[in-house]
């Protein structure tokens, strides 16, 4: 962060109501150029968002959160804002991520809350005005692991076979994204934006890139986590659980959800693991690097279930997490 930036951020502060005498920390930081900090005034902490102008537009996090709020969602409470300036103090939920919670033990009573919160934010948000969840969305996003993790970090060179097996498998995806019931989609459900909180859990953050998308999306996300790994036979009931809670809003047609939810799945792990590496290659964060295995390995477990899967599921065994356990340099 630059001297002139937090200055301003200062000169901000001392203008905002209850702000006359505080101290101000580092919190948190995520994949994109914002950043947390946590502001101490003497009764009680909040949490300053750090948008910078021309790298963040802070406005989609205001409308979403105003939506969210207005579904009963539990989100944190806005204090003051400037759209301009590109800051946001807002209400602090802790340090409680769900991902350094998570156990064995409570992770039913966990992710029970969380699918409920997902339910009511499916059912309940304001979706008018949201962007679509579109097949050049879709693409876009998948075309993320050839450029930043397949070409840029490992430094492959694809064959036209290969070529060919990616974009016929993209096709596929987006078919399967597309032919879902359609809902709010968060966009990051998982256990780095979910917070462990004494009232309304989970305290849910990080959702300004929402759109209307595909009813699956979301649940993948948090039961198929990039930083987090649970066995299938939990995530299957916890999938049904969803399924119960979510139906009588929604025909989800069970019988086909779990084709819907595993492609969904497959989609959104291609999408994370370029975006992991982009962040090392443009923005110099390395820490993401190591979730890559994880998130891909999703998609070779997939292998022998989906035969339009069978093909990536090889290139990525045979090709991708070789070259991962010993990567060429920046």
């Amino acid at each position: 962060m630059t001297t002139g930036r937090l200055e301003q951020i200062h000169a901000w502060l001392r203008n905002s109501p209850g702000m006359n005498s505080y101290t101000l920390a580092p919190a948190s930081e995520d994949a994109s150029f914002r950043r947390y900090f946590r502001i101490d005034a003497g009764a009680g902490t909040r949490i300053l968002m750090d948008a910078p102008p021309g790298k963040e537009d802070c406005r989609p996090f205001l409308d979403i959160n105003r939506r969210l709020a207005a579904a009963g969602v539990n989100v944190p409470a806005i204090h003051a804002s400037d759209v301009d300036l590109g800051f946001i103090l807002m209400d602090d939920f802790g340090s409680a991520l769900y991902l350094d919670r998570l156990t064995e033990e409570n992770a039913d009573s966990l992710y029970t809350d969380a699918i409920d919160a997902l339910t009511r934010m499916q059912r309940a948000t304001d979706i008018r005005g949201l962007p679509w969840y579109d097949e050049r969305l879709l693409l876009a996003e998948m075309r993320l692991f050839r450029e930043w993790l397949v070409e840029k970090h490992l430094r492959i060179s694809l064959n036209r076979d290969e070529e060919t097996l990616l974009n016929r498998t993209f096709e596929a995806l987006i078919a399967n994204a597309l032919e879902q019931p359609r809902t709010f989609v968060h966009r990051d459900y998982h256990s780095r934006n979910l917070m462990l909180t004494p009232c309304g859990n989970p305290g849910m953050l990080d959702y300004q890139d929402a759109v209307y998308g595909p009813i699956s999306y979301d649940l993948v996300s948090l039961l198929k986590d990039c930083y987090i790994r649970w066995p299938g036979e939990r995530i299957r009931a916890w999938v049904s659980d969803y399924c119960r809670k979510i139906e009588p809003a929604v025909d989800v047609e069970e019988e086909r959800f779990p084709r819907w939810f595993d492609l969904m799945g497959a989609q959104r792990h291609l999408k994370a693991s370029g975006i992991f590496a982009r962040l090392w290659h443009r923005d110099g964060k390395a820490g993401f690097l190591r979730d890559i295995p994880r998130t891909l390995s999703y998609i070779v477990d997939l292998r022998d279930q989906y035969p339009e899967l069978a093909g990536l599921a090889d290139f990525i065994d045979a090709r991708v997490l070789p070259a991962l356990a010993t990567p060429p340099g920046r």
